[in-house]
């Protein structure tokens, strides 16, 4: 330890940009010896402060004649905030240790706000009864998830007016790690984040709109990342078990002494098996299996090394969507089938290097590679006999898949008379390989009937970026540009005679400016381009016509804290896409959909009305038309116009804690003219847990109400086994009924 704290005070003496009259620190965790950004600092007697940068520094200024004590106060959300006391010109190091979450530790800063509602989200992290990493999307204000596959399929997205399928308008990533699949076999930024074990999630940073330099391809309704423990705080085995024949175990098992943690090297591995029959008549034999290791190390004094590997296997039986009408009459119930041969096989593995180098207190330079191996599998058949009354629509999507990926990041702060000024250049390269990337048409997934897309994919993504911040006193100008340069290659095997290769290049400029009143208000305006890639199939198809379709948005907003204990976001938002031209995979078609227009007012409040008791509550408007349809027709289906979600949660110091949680989405349109409708619904979630040092039990419920709620809903046209003629109406996967699982976790 003693050597730790040397290193950081060798290093301070080498930030000249620190003047005389300075307190000079940084913030750390103490267990994981993380840099803790963000952290506030101020004197005990001043209402201003300043925030920690990326490394965990701060300067603070000693102004002698606010006649200062001495004492400073560091807070971070999530730890026990502390006084330090100091003589005037001096370095220190603050420890911090995790403690009760406190709102009253939330100020308002020019840095800091981007971040307020994220961090606090690692409440909801650690409260919401989760079953796969894909439910932790539901921590982003107004994002809704939908399962309608058998489980191990990737759910469907909806964000600010968007029906984002599968990922097409929203870019994730996890640990830097890309997670959508650009020109999937099922449709395009096809995200499934099935392979994170959700107990490992550290951090869930998020961002609404194409305002975000770092963030490119598919980042038009937003952005997801999510960040994995560096160190785990002990080790962990956990078992769940509940109905419909479904158990759960995890374990997370830290491989390292303490004294070896304290000089900074952490390592753990961590293993998940899920297996769970689901609610329906035909069992889903869902089984998913999980394994995962970190290690993070120091090298020398300014070099950090962090290495990740994991794997994902699952596969799944599924009864996919029904129609109303095979309900209503009562051919089947709910929970019955038509089809239960529907299902898939996926599996994921990844492997990542990054290398962050601290080449001076105020600059970081991050290099990170990766690699993922990944094959998928899935069949379905949503129109049952309408193409083929004999042999039934079953379909096959099938692909195998090479990732590799590099990236470079160099972040550098400084001052430019009264501003300060920070810095981030970023460049790197993606590369996707497929073989046999399929569409067919099979029975029984057994026999290939027909092959309709059979073909090779090669979609290369290099980008390059800038981004200044600069800030003064209450203002903050934020300005980047982001170029990104895309090569597609299609081998189609079905059609010799295809040209295979196109390429485009793409700028994308972002202005963000923001005014900080005091520590209670700020208002900010945010602009900026973005874009999602069509389908590599898509692009050769049409001969490079539409191939990155832009989206424009503006935000503005309020940032306010007019209690200590209340927190609240208000934003009007408005996005223009030139196109909503994608790959809809069920049947190898191209959809072109025309402009589209969204706008939309977004509101987030958190509040704390004790030391244990919290509630929350996000209501979401929008209104997404088609620009080019006469009117009547101009609706987007499935596009959600209203939801809102929220709930309480609670942390007693006797060790019980919980939340309930609800989620509520509005009718909306499932087609254009808006004359057949998706069925709005409420639904809520229960977890009730007894935490100690050594052990915990809980109790979770999905659905304690007992819902009926259709999940997912399609407009579809289908014709039954003994149909005369095809009917078009909606299409559903019901909902969770009440599903109750216990837990036990043992703690070492």
């Amino acid at each position: 330890m003693k050597k730790y704290i040397t290193t950081a005070l060798i290093c301070f003496s080498t930030y000249a940009s620190w003047s005389q009259g300075t307190v000079q620190g940084r913030v750390i965790d103490k267990n994981s010896k993380e840099p803790l950004e963000l952290a506030y600092v101020r004197w005990r007697n001043a209402a201003q402060g300043v925030v920690t940068n990326q490394q965990g520094y701060f300067a603070l200024t000693n102004l002698a004649n606010h006649k200062n004590d001495g004492i400073l106060i560091v807070s971070f959300i999530g730890f026990t905030t502390k006084e330090i006391t100091t003589t005037g010109n001096n370095t220190i190091v603050v420890e911090m240790e995790k403690g009760p979450v406190n709102l009253q530790e939330v100020v308002i800063t020019p840095q800091s706000t981007a971040a307020s509602f994220h961090t606090i989200s690692k409440i909801d992290l650690n409260l919401q009864p989760v079953r796969s990493a894909q439910d932790l999307l539901r921590t982003v204000p107004g994002l809704f998830i939908g399962q309608h596959q058998g489980g191990g399929k990737a759910e469907q997205i909806f964000l600010r007016g968007f029906d984002i399928d599968h990922g097409t308008d929203i870019n994730v990533t996890v640990d830097g790690l890309p997670v959508n699949m650009v020109s999937h076999a099922h449709g395009q930024g096809y995200a499934d984040l099935h392979f994170l074990i959700p107990e490992l999630t550290g951090s869930v940073d998020y961002g609404k709109g194409p305002y975000y330099t770092q963030y490119g391809n598919l980042g038009t309704a937003g952005y997801v990342s999510m960040n994995t423990v560096n160190s785990l705080d002990k080790s962990t085995i956990k078992l769940e078990g509940g109905q419909f024949n479904t158990l759960r175990g995890v374990a997370m098992i830290d491989l390292l002494s303490n004294r070896l943690k304290q000089k900074g090297t952490n390592a753990y591995v961590a293993g998940e098996f899920l297996y769970s029959d689901g609610p329906f008549e035909s069992p889903q034999y869902f089984n998913r299996f999980n394994l995962f290791a970190k290690f993070n190390t120091q090298i020398g004094n300014n070099n950090k090394l962090t290495l990740i590997a994991s794997t994902l296997n699952s596969d799944w039986d599924a009864s996919g969507q029904i129609p109303e009408r095979a309900v209503k009459s009562g051919l089947i119930g709910r929970f019955g089938y038509l089809d239960n041969t529907e299902g898939g096989y996926t599996n994921r593995t990844n492997a990542s290097a990054r290398l962050t180098s601290y080449l001076s207190p105020n600059t970081t330079w991050e290099n990170h590679a990766f690699y993922s191996n990944y094959n998928f599998n899935l069949h379905s058949n949503f129109t049952f006999f309408l193409n083929d009354p004999v042999n039934g629509d079953q379909i096959r999507q099938r692909e195998g898949r090479h990732i590799y990926g590099y990236h470079s990041k160099l972040s550098h702060e400084t001052s430019l008379g009264s501003w300060n000024v920070q810095s981030v250049y970023g460049a790197g390269f993606r590369l996707d390989q497929t073989r046999n990337t399929e569409l067919s048409h099979t029975t029984n997934r057994n026999t290939v009937l027909e092959y309709t897309q059979l073909g090779d994919i090669r979609e290369a993504n290099a980008c390059a970026y800038a981004d200044q911040s600069i800030e003064k006193n209450r203002w903050r100008f934020n300005i980047g540009a982001r170029l990104d340069y895309f090569n597609f290659h299609y081998n189609d095997q079905l059609n010799a005679d295809q040209s295979p290769d196109r390429q485009k290049v793409i700028v994308s400029p972002k202005v963000n400016i923001q005014y900080t009143l005091n520590t209670n208000t700020q208002l900010y305006v945010k602009t900026g381009k973005g874009f999602h890639s069509n389908d590599a199939r898509v692009v050769v198809f049409n001969q490079g016509y539409d191939i990155l379709p832009a989206a424009y948005g503006a935000d503005v907003g309020v940032l306010l804290k007019p209690t200590r204990n209340l927190l609240l976001n208000v934003a009007a938002w408005y996005l223009y896409l030139q196109q909503e031209f994608v790959y809809v995979g069920d049947e190898g078609v191209v959809e072109p959909s025309g402009k589209t227009r969204r706008i939309g007012l977004d509101l987030s409040a958190r509040y704390q009305f004790n030391n244990w008791l919290f509630a929350d509550a996000n209501v979401n408007l929008a209104k997404p038309r088609s620009v080019d349809e006469p009117k009547g027709e101009q609706y987007i289906p499935l596009a959600p116009n209203f939801t809102s979600t929220g709930g309480l949660n609670f942390q007693l110091k006797n060790g019980l804690n919980g939340s309930l949680r609800y989620r509520f989405m509005n009718d909306r349109a499932a087609n254009e003219d808006n004359s057949v409708v998706a069925k709005g619904y409420t639904v809520s979630d229960l977890s009730v847990n007894y935490t100690k040092k050594k052990y915990e039990v809980g109790l979770e419920i999905e659905n304690p109400f007992n819902v009926k709620w259709n999940e997912t809903q399609f407009d579809t046209e289908s014709r039954l086994k003994d149909e005369p003629d095809p009917v078009s109406e909606i299409h559903f996967t019901p909902g969770t009924p009440f599903f109750a699982r216990l837990k036990l976790a043992v703690f070492f």
